[in-house]
């Protein structure tokens, strides 16, 4: 159980990881010269990521891009609630206690057990 628990905390701490940076790369992009990334941008960066860190290609591509997915629509709405005249609140950096899941692709090879919680 602690081998499945560890490689759970892996891919999660390694998400939350990607999408700090996602995010980081959206902000400084923006204020250093005025160019908006997308979610495409960003997904296109992944084989990179992956050559550069070489811990990230134990982790699914899709679970990475679904990260980047999060990071798009938390910027798609904070401009929604700008436009709206709502208070926009901008994207946070997520912390442990924060970002605390990830989706898994569906995959008709895997099946799953019933039920697996795990309490750390």
């Amino acid at each position: 159980m602690n081998k499945q628990r560890d490689a759970l905390q892996f891919t999660l701490d390694h998400n939350r990881e990607l999408y700090n940076a996602a995010l980081e790369e959206r902000k400084e992009a923006y204020r250093m010269s005025g160019i908006s990334i997308s979610f495409n941008n960003q997904s296109a960066q992944l084989p990179d990521i992956k050559e550069i860190r070489p811990e990230y290609k134990e982790i699914y591509s899709q679970i990475l891009q679904d990260t980047l997915h999060r990071v798009d629509k938390a910027f798609k709405a904070f401009f929604k609630r700008c436009k709206e005249g709502k208070t926009p609140g901008f994207p946070r950096y997520q912390g442990y206690d924060r970002y605390d899941s990830f989706t898994y692709p569906v995959n008709p090879n895997i099946k799953l057990v019933e039920s697996v919680q795990l309490f750390w």
